[in-house]
């Protein structure tokens, strides 16, 4: 059974995903007074905060809840609901790829500066670091490195430090994309959810609509512009369905391990993840280096197997390598993954593994206690770069038909996107607004 929604109402735009580039640019286009649907695949989460939600929210097998995998064993972290993968980031807020965007024509200094000013981006509260961080960063000093306070999109009034980022913030103190999805609904954008698109309808040329389904039936919709928001997972998929050849390749994950370390002492470990930062070898190694734990036993379990399962954190040092992994990886029709670990991406992951365990030895771990984690990937895209499935303008061949996720962009940053989704969206956001 198939049904066109409204009864064949044509919308001005359609944005397919509600996470930060759908969300912006549906709140641009609505405050212009442009008829809006947003379209979301899953649902407005009202209990986060426990590891029983994040089995719930996070994309993973049916049955087990255990999360996408790409064909290799590569984990890929990745969640469905209103607001997106904001809602359970580490509330990280740094610029990344401006000087590449840059090269392409692309200035988004006045839209990041617009996004950190919305987002309350500020360095991490020092008094909201625990043992953990503050080991980390006076051993790193000891060998001459140098942690900074990552920039955060969180209300230092708000925050408790409870360490439970990625399971969703329950005091409100993180900035997620759920806010400029509201000021959208606010100026008159109609949000539908657990609304899955296949694929864009189109024209000589022109998009035309969305076509997908519902729990109960098929979807369909009208309007003659269309922007893909659904990631760089969910994009790729609706792409190729739609005729854009090459979609799907060139995929990067910002290809991650932990490394944890045990401590003779017992050490307060909680705060807010990722506390502190140090991108002294992003550029020359294509890493960098944050402190980290996964406090849940049964993910630790996933990432490393029983030894780490069963270590107490509280004598745990822990630190997240963060890479520009080779964007070799692919994302089939079927929403199948290919993401191997190249040569070139393991080089990197054992330079950092390297630099973070002389760190964690110098913060007090034993050295004989060091274990790596199974490679995973929480920010995948380049599945439609700019300049090779889309303009400039984030357009594709399909005249009406833009990407504004982190399909769009051109290269692996090894930092946390969403500073930079969020200034393309804004971008595209207020030039579908002024275009007659």
């Amino acid at each position: 059974m198939s049904s066109a929604h409204n009864g064949g109402h044509r919308y001005d735009a359609i944005v397919v995903g509600s996470g930060m580039g759908g969300s912006i640019v549906a709140r641009g286009l609505a405050r212009a007074g442009r008829d809006v649907l947003v379209l979301e695949a899953g649902i407005p989460e009202t209990h986060l905060g426990t590891f029983a939600d994040a089995a719930r929210i996070y994309d993973g097998t049916e049955v087990t809840r255990t999360p996408k995998k790409s064909r290799e064993g590569t984990i890929l972290w990745r969640t469905l609901m209103a607001g997106g993968s904001t809602v359970v980031s580490c509330g990280n807020a740094v610029r990344c790829l401006e000087r590449e965007l840059g090269q392409l024509g692309i200035d988004l200094s006045d839209e990041m500066s617009a996004m950190e000013d919305e987002m309350g981006t500020r360095p991490l509260a020092e008094d909201k670091l625990s043992d953990l961080g503050r080991h980390i960063r006076q051993g790193a000093a000891d060998l001459g490195f140098t942690f900074d306070l990552m920039p955060k999109m969180v209300d230092p009034g708000l925050c408790n430090g409870c360490g439970g980022c990625v399971l969703g913030c329950t005091q409100g103190a993180k900035w997620t994309a759920e806010r400029p999805l509201a000021e959208a609904v606010a100026h008159g954008a109609e949000v539908l959810y657990g609304v899955e698109i296949d694929r864009a309808l189109r024209d000589n040329g022109h998009v035309t609509g969305v076509a997908g389904h519902s729990s109960r039936h098929g979807f369909e919709a009208r309007a003659s512009t269309v922007v893909l928001a659904a990631g760089g997972l969910g994009t790729p998929p609706i792409l190729v369905a739609s005729g854009i050849e090459g979609a799907g390749s060139g995929l990067f994950i910002d290809m991650l391990v932990n490394v944890y370390g045990l401590a003779d002492e017992r050490l307060r470990t909680v705060e807010p993840q990722m506390s502190l930062v140090d991108t002294e070898f992003h550029d020359e190694h294509g890493f960098l280096l944050a402190p980290y734990i996964n406090y849940s036993r049964g993910v630790r379990m996933l990432e490393s197997g029983a030894k780490a399962a069963t270590r107490s954190v509280a004598h745990t040092l822990g630190m997240m390598i963060k890479t520009s992994d080779d964007p070799v990886g692919r994302i089939e029709a079927d929403g199948t993954v290919s993401k191997p670990v190249t040569p070139a991406d393991q080089r990197r992951i054992d330079d950092g593994v390297g630099v973070a365990t002389e760190i964690l030895v110098a913060a007090g771990a034993r050295r004989d206690s060091i274990i790596v984690t199974k490679p995973q990937g929480a920010h995948p895209g380049g599945t439609a770069a700019i300049g090779t499935i889309v303009d400039t303008d984030l357009q594709t061949a399909v005249d009406g038909l833009f990407v504004a996720d982190a399909s769009v962009l051109p290269r692996a940053p090894a930092m946390p996107p969403m500073v930079t989704i969020g200034a393309l969206a804004r971008r595209l956001g207020s030039m579908l607004a002024s275009a007659a």
